[in-house]
C-alpha cells in the first residue's frame, strides 16, 4: 500500500524540509550547520567547573506565574492567524487529512521511537521530567510524551500523529548546549506547536502541495507556489512558539540566550556569549537590509527557510516582551504553588 509522505521540519533551517513518512516533526530551529562541542555532562542539572572539581546543580527554579485561562489566540503572532484563517477555509480539510493518516502510522512511530529513545519520566530523568510537566501547567495544555535521544545535533521536535496523544523528542547534544531554564523554553516552543494545533495545519498544507503535484501542467507550477507560502506560514508559526517559550521562561534574555546559542554557540564558549550584544546584531541586520537591494537579499535569502533567521527571532521575542499584550497576559496569571503530578 502507498504511503503518504509529510513533511517534517528539520532542527535547522533549510531550503527545503526533510521527510519523515506520515508524520509530523516541529522543531526549535537554528541557523544551518552543525555543532558538536565538547560535551560538559551528560545528565540534567547544570554544570560548573571550579577548580578541577565538577559541581552539579538540580534545576529548580521560583514559582512561575501560570496562565490557567489561556488559548492559543492570546499569544499567537498575527501571520500565524492570518495563515491559519486561509488553511481553516478550506471546505473538508480536516476531514481528509483524518482519513490519510491511520493508526498504522501511529504505531509505527511510536513504536520506533520506545525502541531508540529513552522515555521521560517521573521515576526515567525526574528533573527534565519536571520541566516539561511544569511548562505544561503554565501554558495550561496536557503534557505529552518526552523523549531523550542519542545525537550529535542539537534537535527538539513534537510528532503529533492522527490526533492521537503527541510526544517531544529532545537530543543529548542539546541538553548539553543549553542550560536548565533554556532547555524548558525549548520544551515551552514545542508545547507551544500543540497548543497552536500546528500539527493539523501542517498536515493540510502538505496535503495542499501534494496534491496539487497530481494536477497535469500547472501542477508543479501551483506546487511551488503552495510551499512557498507554507514556509511563510511555517516561518510565522515559529514565531508564535517563541513566545509560549517567552510565557513559561517569563524572562526574554532566556530566550534570546537559545536562540544566540543555536546560532553559534558551544558549551566551552557558554560563559562568553552575550545577549545585548546578540541583540545589537539584530538591529545590525535590520539596517544591513533596509535598503532596496538588501531588501531584496534578505528576501531571497529567507523565502525557502521553514524557519526565520535566528537574529530575527531574537529581535521579535525583544519587542513582544515589552509589548502591551505581554504585559496583559501577565497581569491575568496566577502564581503556581505546587508543580501538579501526573
Amino acid at each position: 500500500m502507498a504511503s503518504l509522505v509529510l513533511s517534517s521540519l528539520c532542527f535547522f533551517p533549510s531550503q527545503k524540509p526533510c521527510f519523515l513518512t506520515s508524520s509530523l516533526r516541529f522543531s526549535f530551529g537554528a541557523p544551518t550547520g552543525s555543532r558538536s562541542g565538547g560535551p560538559l555532562s551528560v545528565g540534567f542539572g547544570s554544570v560548573e567547573k571550579r577548580n578541577g572539581r565538577i559541581k552539579v546543580s538540580v534545576y529548580s527554579r521560583a514559582s512561575p506565574l501560570v496562565f490557567r485561562d489561556l488559548d492559543a489566540d492570546d499569544f499567537r503572532h498575527p501571520l500565524d492567524k492570518q495563515n491559519t484563517l486561509l488553511l481553516r477555509a478550506i471546505p473538508g480539510l480536516n476531514e481528509l487529512g483524518k482519513a490519510l493518516l491511520g493508526t498504522m502510522t501511529e504505531q509505527i512511530m511510536l513504536l520506533e521511537n520506545i525502541g531508540t529513545s529513552v522515555r521521560v519520566s517521573k521515576d526515567q530523568l525526574p528533573e527534565l521530567h519536571k520541566m516539561m510537566v511544569e511548562a505544561s501547567g503554565i501554558l495550561n495544555i496536557e503534557a505529552p510524551d518526552l523523549y531523550v535521544r542519542q545525537s550529535p545535533v542539537p534537535n527538539a521536535y513534537t510528532l503529533a500523529i492522527s490526533g492521537k496523544k503527541p510526544f517531544v523528542i529532545i537530543h543529548t547534544s542539546l541538553v548539553e548546549l543549553l542550560s536548565r531554564k533554556e532547555l524548558q523554553a525549548v520544551l515551552a516552543h514545542e508545547l507551544g506547536h500543540l497548543k497552536c494545533d500546528h500539527g493539523v495545519w501542517l498536515t493540510f498544507a502538505n496535503l495542499l502541495t501534494l496534491g496539487a503535484y497530481t494536477v497535469p501542467g500547472l501542477g508543479g507550477f501551483i506546487a511551488r507556489s503552495l510551499e512557498e507560502q507554507l514556509f511563510r506560514w511555517l516561518r510565522a508559526a515559529e514565531l508564535t512558539c517563541d513566545r509560549a517559550a517567552l510565557l513559561v521562561a517569563q524572562d526574554p534574555k532566556v530566550v534570546i540566550s537559545v536562540l544566540m546559542k543555536l546560532a553559534g554557540g558551544c558549551p566551552s564558549m557558554a560563559d562568553q556569549l552575550n545577549v545585548d550584544a546578540f541583540l545589537d546584531q539584530a538591529r545590525s541586520y535590520d539596517k544591513a537590509s533596509s535598503s532596496p537591494v538588501g531588501w531584496y537579499i534578505r528576501n531571497a535569502q529567507t523565502r525557502q527557510l521553514s524557519h526565520p533567521l535566528p537574529v530575527l527571532r531574537a529581535r521579535e521575542i525583544d519587542e513582544w516582551s515589552r509589548s502591551h499584550e505581554y504585559r496583559s497576559l501577565l497581569k491575568r496569571a496566577t502564581q503556581m504553588g505546587v508543580v501538579e503530578k501526573v
